[in-house]
């Protein structure tokens, strides 16, 4: 009988992580990869940033049901201009993290769907031609 118990938590947590593990990463911008000249520098960088939500119809309990728009835009450019000059950036990657958006889910409960605070990691990083 334990091992059936012990197979079907397994799978359980297989399934759990599955649905949940996807929506923890997002890639806003990935080029190609290219060769870099003679020259090139390379920026890279991070930093936490607040990608907190808002239901759109702010009732307490509807709002689990209701879709939510992001209070902060994140956008590539704002992190990739930090290395320079846009024309002169290749091989350029921003990846946003919500991990931490998972222990964080708490505060939705709290607020009965009406916000969720969720702390996201974005993470940059390109060649800079001369």
């Amino acid at each position: 009988m334990k091992h059936i118990t012990l197979r079907s938590k397994l799978s359980l947590l297989i399934l759990s992580a599955t649905l949940i593990l996807p929506g923890c990463a997002q890639t806003l911008v990935k080029d190609d990869t290219r060769n870099s000249s003679a020259g090139t520098s390379h920026c890279s960088g991070s930093e936490w940033v607040d990608d907190s939500t808002l239901a759109v119809m702010p009732i307490p309990v509807v709002a689990f049901f209701m879709p939510h728009t992001d209070l902060n835009d994140i956008k590539a450019d704002d992190y990739l201009k930090r290395c320079g000059d846009s024309a002169k950036l290749v091989n350029r990657e921003v990846d946003v993290g919500h991990g931490a958006c998972i222990p964080a889910a708490l505060t939705r409960v709290l607020t009965l769907g009406i916000w969720q605070w969720c702390p996201a990691s974005v993470s940059w990083e390109a060649d800079v031609q001369p």
